[in-house]
C-alpha cells in the first residue's frame, strides 16, 4: 500500500463520523502492544488554546534537547502534520507502513490516526509525546494511557455541546477525564471567557504553557507562544483564523476592524453567537461553503449574518470568492475553510 492509498483508506473512515468511546481504539492498541503505556505523555485538553499550548510545550522541549512527539489537529497544509517528531511530520513511507499493517479495524478516522501516532512515537523512542485531545477528554480517543507525565487543561467554553454537554460545568467534567491520579496537572481555573469577552486569551495560554514547562523543569525565561497555521495567522494582508466558537470570536474581535471577511462555518456551531461578535467589525461579509458535509448552508448563514452587517453576499466556492474579491482582509469561522484557501493565498 503506497501513501496515497493509505491516506485514502484512513480518510474514507471519516464517513463513520464522530464515535465517542474507547473500546475500538483500545482493541487496536492491544494489537499494537499498547504503545501508549511506554511513552511519557503530556496530555492537553480544552476548548480553545490547546493546540497553541501543545506546540509551545513541544517546541521548548525540543530546544531543551528532548526528542519530542507532537500530536495536534486539525491539519491545515498536509494530513501528516498532525503527527510530528522534533517538528518533522511522519514520512509518507512510515505513514503508509503503519496504516497498511493495522488497516483491519473498525475504528473511526481519528481513532485510527491516534493509534498510529502512539505506535509511531513508541517505535521511535520519543522522550515525550505532547498529545492534544481531539474533542472532550474522558471519551476522547487520545485518553487511553494508564499514567502520564502531565495533564493540561486550557480554557473551557461551550463547543461540541451535542457530544460534551450543554453547560460549561458538564464540558469541564468531560475534559477533566484526562487527569490522572499521582500525576501532575495544570488547569486554567479562573477562566470566564464563556461569560464575558474581557479575558486575555494569549496571556492565559502563555501562563498555562509556562506552568507546564516549569513542572517539566524546562527554562521558561523569555517564553513566547509558538505559532500555528490558521490561528490568528497573518498571511500577507489577510488574517486567517479557524476558530469557530463564541470564545474564539471573542479572542479574534480585538484584532479586527472594518474588515472584508470571507466566512464559512459548520452548521453544528453557535453561528448566531459567532456572527454577533465578528460581523459588526466587518464592512463586508462574503459567505461561502467549505467542502465538508457539515458545512452550513448559505441561506441560513445569510439570515444570521445580515442581522449584524449591512453588506453580505454569498458565493458557493471559497476559491471563487477569493478570486472575485481582491480586498479580502479576514478569513474566519472554520478550520476547514482555512485549509481550502490558505495555500491559494500563500
Amino acid at each position: 500500500m503506497n501513501y496515497d492509498e493509505s491516506l485514502n483508506l484512513i480518510l474514507n473512515k471519516m464517513s463513520l463520523g464522530i464515535m465517542p468511546g474507547l473500546a475500538r481504539i483500545s482493541t487496536l492498541l492491544d494489537k499494537m502492544g499498547n504503545p501508549q503505556d511506554s511513552i511519557k505523555i503530556i496530555h492537553i485538553a480544552g476548548t480553545n488554546g490547546k493546540g497553541t499550548v501543545a506546540k509551545t510545550i513541544s517546541d521548548n522541549l525540543i530546544s531543551a534537547g528532548y526528542k519530542t512527539g507532537l500530536f495536534t489537529s486539525p491539519w491545515i497544509t498536509d494530513y501528516r502534520e498532525q503527527i510530528q517528531i522534533n517538528s518533522q511530520s511522519i514520512s509518507r513511507s512510515d505513514f503508509a507502513r503503519y496504516v497498511s499493517k493495522y488497516k483491519d479495524n473498525d475504528c473511526s478516522e481519528f481513532e485510527f490516526l491516534t493509534a498510529v501516532m502512539y505506535k509511531y512515537f513508541c517505535d521511535e523512542n520519543v522522550d515525550y509525546a505532547v498529545v492534544e485531545c481531539g474533542m472532550g477528554g474522558s471519551g476522547d480517543a487520545t485518553n487511553v494511557e494508564k499514567i502520564n507525565a502531565l495533564s493540561v487543561i486550557t480554557s473551557v467554553s461551550l463547543d461540541h455541546t451535542n457530544f460534551l454537554g450543554n453547560t460549561v460545568e458538564e464540558i469541564s467534567k468531560e475534559k477533566s477525564g484526562i487527569l490522572r491520579k499521582n500525576s501532575n496537572s495544570v488547569v486554567l481555573c479562573d477562566n470566564i471567557v464563556f461569560i464575558t469577552p474581557s479575558g486575555d486569551f494569549k496571556a492565559d495560554n502563555l501562563a498555562v504553557a509556562t506552568a507546564a514547562l516549569r513542572l517539566l523543569n524546562i527554562d521558561t525565561n523569555c517564553l513566547q507562544l509558538s505559532k500555528l497555521p490558521a490561528r490568528q495567522e497573518r498571511v500577507d494582508s489577510v488574517l486567517i483564523d479557524g476558530g469557530h466558537n463564541v470564545a474564539a470570536a471573542h479572542a479574534l474581535e480585538p484584532f479586527i476592524d472594518n474588515e472584508v471577511a470571507l466566512i464559512g462555518m459548520m452548521r453544528d456551531k453557535n453561528i448566531d453567537g459567532y456572527f454577533k461578535i465578528v460581523a459588526p467589525k466587518c464592512k463586508k461579509i462574503i459567505l461561502t461553503k467549505p467542502s465538508n458535509p457539515r458545512a452550513a448552508d448559505l441561506p441560513y448563514l445569510y439570515s444570521v449574518a445580515s442581522k449584524y452587517c449591512d453588506n453580505v453576499v454569498c458565493i458557493d466556492s471559497p476559491l471563487a470568492a477569493l478570486q472575485s474579491c481582491k480586498d479580502i482582509s479576514l478569513i474566519c469561522g472554520s478550520f476547514y475553510l482555512a485549509r481550502e484557501v490558505r495555500n491559494f493565498i500563500k
